[in-house]
């Protein structure tokens, strides 16, 4: 055999012409016979989105209808499937074991990992976690070939002991698990599938060495320099119908540079060394050709070119562009051509919703072009959202071929919006939300439906109630009358959520999956299961629940939504079809191979593109070196190899935005790069940005004045509560919105207990204690049940009911004193009103006491600090005096007299004792501020008369905060508009239109 013929056939293609064009285009001329040529070639490709890349690249090529050639996976677990009888002509199979099913796989870790850890071991979710990056660990070890047994290697040993102690507990740990795995492993005639993965690499290497096939075969885009897979290409390289091609590999980088980047497993050194350039592009390549042992100069250059490739010295100046931190000195006196990038724009936005719709408004544009193909390659997975979504506005319907995470999805959030309505023991947020849900009872029945849920969403306002179903019924059941039928349909509701019922404390993980399942189905029908997102539910919860029988877990189900969480985090459902044809957004890995006229590289920055560098949680850096294990710093490499490839484009743009979410975001350092390199000769993408400023721009909003609403004199003209004066005096535009606006405030969901609401509450039991007669010793037990009966949240009633049931004793204890005094209850919670003026004022007495003298003692109960007299004194907190006129005047029934105390009875915190004092308004000593008791009614009324006057029978308008030094509610801040004109009025504003 000469010289010729024994020399490796590998070859690469320069970034500017395109990959996967480029391989078609030589691949056709030289294996196209007739019309079987090419369906006798075997592709070996990296992953199954370059075997459609490739596919596509055929169909533009080759302008006809074609036989395509067999195209395989190189790291795909049933390889031996696959190829077939050209792995086995005799097809005797081999004797390689089945790979463990990766879920059953992470749970036996979990279970493993909690064994070694102990008593230390964290929740089931947070062990599930823990185990997963374990399984990571250990897969980057068996695809490096590496053995739990070279852990104990004496180099290892020594260098871990070295260490912190936490690096050698968990250097422990790791040994530990990996070394029981294996063991149980073999037990099981089974093995892990980077194992299964190298065995059949070795055997289909071992099989084409001793028998070469009889039909060419061409390994293409593979970069994986796993030991395995260096091992395959080196005999694919050797076969004489076999072959090699390399993208973007370096041919013209000077020999020096290409020796700097270090050792990179070479035979006079370590895989990797301190000081090797792990970083740079082409690192990953040389470290395989030294494992497939070959040198660079014996690849040759592939010299076909795609459909669009760029010019050739764009290979030149991305070569430049990469080089090492010394070598890059060489910048200064490169000549123009070799540092040209013509091709080359950067666009710098605001923010990266600017930098979405800018990206969006060059896709618009490129693809008005006739045949004009456009990719958008991002990490980051929120800005390529973005910008399908502002393509959108063109009707432009674009997919992110790499996927959506399964819970953003419609099926997988569904499913854990019933993980949490079990995790928090059917709460109202999450009840709301997964009752609301699109594909929920969707149909001709939504409309309806969605009203019922909109009703109960307006029943559970406020603070939670207890947990479970019973509880939500207990307040619908209250609702009835307002929302008729509503209790009839919670019914039904339950009896869709009848599989959930059971699911309270620790239960086995594969009985959580069927109930979710089966509510789900019961909510949602077969629709949940029917689209693509659907259809991966489906196999997520089928696998896991399998895998969960297998390997018995215990959850508890507080922690069931966490661990669905970070499982369907690993599931990306990707669009089926319905793109734009020559449109695709792509991932940095889905980019790969792939081609088009402009490429847009979006989300350049740093901890992006490059992403951040993840250490192994459980190795240490040292100890990965030393086993030749790739450090965290080899992906950036990777990522700088990617965006090398894009750069072959014949347009590109390159995209960062100043700020992102957290706050000012540094430019990658692959941009920096280009900048220092191109200095004055970047080109810079402004046009696309102005576009989508104008697009976002909005002209300032004018100035908006206090609001000064003038209704009309009939509108005016509306009872007043005697809660309300307060409102019409302090923030007239408070009252103008509840009393003839009629609007009123909605508490959230799962709202804190509010003081009107733990007022309500005291007031129910007061009414009710003292309708049953009072009777001393009794208010307290009373309570007691009362609350044992509340449709209300332990934790609330846990917080709050021991300050009551003291204050509670003191509002008896006092009842009893004053009963001993003669005084005695005549009238709780008793409504009345009068008319003033033409007005009706009305309210309610939450407590009117007959003295021994005849009078009467007005009383009004306060969960918090009364009013000061101060208040009082000013026109405001006039509560109690205008129930006092009320009873002076026979406008509640029952009660006559003439009032001569006032009183506040708070059950706020006692400096003396612990709840409970009594406070009154009334002006009894000279330094006291107040009313004193001759004057509180009469002055009382004065206000009310004055107010009546000014607002309801008057002309004044209704201002915004006309007190705003005042204390009070904030309930209509937002429909003022308060933070738009508070502290900005303007001399000349009348705002009497404003409302």
């Amino acid at each position: 055999m000469n010289e010729a013929a024994a020399r490796p056939r590998v070859w690469s293609i320069a970034a500017h012409r395109g990959f996967a064009d480029a391989l078609v285009a030589g691949l056709i001329p030289r294996y196209r016979e007739d019309r079987f040529g090419l369906a006798r070639l075997t592709l070996l490709l990296p992953s199954q989105r370059a075997i459609r890349t490739v596919t596509e690249a055929f169909v533009r090529v080759s302008g006809a209808g074609l036989l395509l050639p067999r195209m395989a996976v190189v790291g795909d677990l049933d390889l031996d499937e696959t190829l077939g009888p050209l792995l086995d002509p005799i097809g005797a199979g081999l004797d390689i074991p089945e790979a463990v099913d990766p879920v059953w796989r992470l749970l036996r870790l979990a279970r493993i990992l909690g064994d070694v850890l102990g008593t230390e071991a964290p929740g089931e979710a947070a062990l599930l976690r823990q185990a997963r990056g374990l399984a990571q660990g250990i897969d980057r070890l068996l695809v490096e070939g590496i053995h739990p047994l070279q852990l104990l290697d004496e180099t290892v040993v020594g260098i871990a002991s070295d260490l912190s102690v936490h690096w050698i507990e968990n250097t422990r740990v790791f040994a530990s698990v990996f070394t029981i795995w294996q063991a149980e492993l073999e037990s099981m005639g089974q093995i892990d599938a980077p194992d299964r993965r190298n065995r059949l690499l070795d055997h289909a290497a071992k099989t084409w060495r001793d028998r070469p096939p009889a039909h060419p075969v061409i390994a293409a885009g593979v970069t994986s320099a796993s030991p395995a897979v260096a091992r395959l290409l080196r005999t694919v390289a050797d076969m004489p119908d076999g072959g090699v091609i390399l993208p973007d590999l370096d041919l013209a980088l000077d020999a020096g540079v290409w020796d700097a980047l270090g050792s990179a497993g070479g035979p006079d050194g370590a895989v990797f060394e301190r000081g090797d350039v792990v970083t740079h592009p082409q690192y990953h390549l040389k470290l395989l050709l030294n494992r497939m042992g070959i040198a660079r100069g014996e690849v040759q250059p592939w010299h076909r070119a795609g459909l669009s490739p760029a010019p050739p010295e764009r290979s030149r100046a991305i070569s430049n562009l990469f080089l090492p931190p010394d070598a890059s000195a060489a910048w200064v006196s490169l000549e123009a051509k070799d540092r040209r990038l013509s091709g080359v724009r950067v666009m710098e936005c605001a923010n990266p919703e600017e930098e979405a719709q800018a990206i969006a408004v060059l896709v618009r544009e490129a693809l008005e072009v006739p045949e004009r193909r456009v990719a958008v390659i991002t990490p980051d997975r929120s800005l390529a959202a973005r910008v399908v979504a502002h393509l959108g506005r063109w009707n432009v319907v674009a997919d992110d071929t790499a996927g959506k995470p399964l819970p953003q999805t419609a099926a997988g959030r569904l499913l854990l919006q019933l993980a949490e309505a079990v995790a928090e023991r059917v709460a109202p947020v999450p009840l709301v939300a997964l009752l609301g849900h699109p594909l929920v009872q969707a149909g001709e029945r939504r409309p309806r439906w969605l009203e019922r849920v909109r009703q109960l969403d307006l029943v559970l306002r406020g603070p939670r109630p207890g947990p479970g179903l019973p509880a939500i019924r207990q307040s619908v059941e209250k609702f009835e009358k307002r929302f008729a039928g509503l209790t009839e349909w919670w019914s039904g509701v339950e009896d869709l959520l009848f599989p959930l019922v059971s699911l309270e404390g620790a239960l086995p993980l594969d009985a959580a999956l069927v109930a979710l399942g089966e509510a789900g189905e019961a909510l949602c029908g077969i629709g949940l299961w029917a689209q693509a997102d659907g259809r991966c539910l489906a196999q997520f919860v089928e696998r896991w629940r399998e895998a969960a029988g297998g390997v018995p877990t215990m959850i508890e189900c507080a922690e069931l939504p966490a661990l669905l969480r970070d499982a369907m985090d690993e599931i990306s459902v990707r669009p089926p079809y319905g793109s734009h044809p020559r449109l695709a957004i792509y991932g940095l890995l889905e980019a790969r191979m792939s081609r088009a006229d402009l490429v847009i590289c979006g989300g350049l920055t740093e901890g992006t593109w490059p992403g951040n560098p993840a250490p192994d949680p459980l190795l240490a850096p040292p100890i990965l070196r030393a086993l030749g294990i790739p450090g965290a710093d080899f992906r950036i490499g990777l990522a700088a190899h990617d965006l090398a490839a894009a750069l072959g484009a014949p347009e590109v743009v390159l995209s960062h935005a100043q700020r992102d979410a957290a706050g000012p975001a540094i430019p990658s350092r692959f941009l920096l790069r280009i900048q220092a390199m191109l200095g004055e000769q970047l080109r810079v993408e402004s046009r696309a940005v102005d576009f989508a400023r104008a697009l976002a721009h909005a002209e300032p909003a004018p100035h908006y004045p206090q609001p000064k609403p003038m209704p009309s004199a009939d509108q005016r003209r509306v009872p007043i509560a005697v809660t309300a004066l307060d409102r019409l005096r302090g923030d007239p535009y408070q009252f103008y919105a509840s009393a003839i606006l009629g609007l009123r405030s909605l508490d959230p969901l799962d709202a804190d207990p509010t003081p009107a609401w733990k007022g309500t509450a005291v007031h129910e039991i007061l009414q009710d204690w003292h309708e049953a007669g009072g009777v001393p010793g009794e208010l307290v037990p009373f309570a007691e049940r009362r609350f044992s009966e509340m449709s209300a949240h332990p934790f609330m009633r846990t917080m709050w009911k021991p300050r009551l049931i003291d204050a509670l004793h003191w509002i008896e204890e006092e009842t009893d004193r004053l009963a001993d005094e003669g005084r005695e209850v005549l009238a709780v919670e008793r409504k009345g009103e009068i008319v003033v003026d033409g007005i009706r004022i009305h309210g309610r007495a939450d407590r009117i006491d007959r003295l021994a003298d005849g009078t009467l003692a007005v009383v009004d109960y306060k969960t918090g600090m009364p009013p000061s007299g101060k208040m009082v004194e000013q026109g405001f907190s006039l509560q109690l005096g205008l129930i006092g006129l009320i009873a002076q005047g026979g406008g509640m029934d029952g009660v006559a007299g003439e009032p001569s105390r006032f009183e506040y009875w708070s059950m706020g915190r006692n400096k003396e004792r612990g709840f409970g004092y009594m406070k009154s308004p009334v002006k009894t000593t000279a330094r006291q501020s107040g009313i004193p008791l001759e004057d509180f009614l009469v002055k009382t009324e004065d206000f009310l008369r004055e107010a009546i006057a000014r607002w309801l029978l008057g002309t004044e308008p209704f201002t915004a905060r006309l007190n705003p030094d005042l204390p009070g509610y904030s309930d209509y801040d937002q429909l003022m508009r308060l933070d738009e004109w508070q502290g900005r009025e303007r001399k000349g504003d009348s705002g009497e239109d404003a409302t």
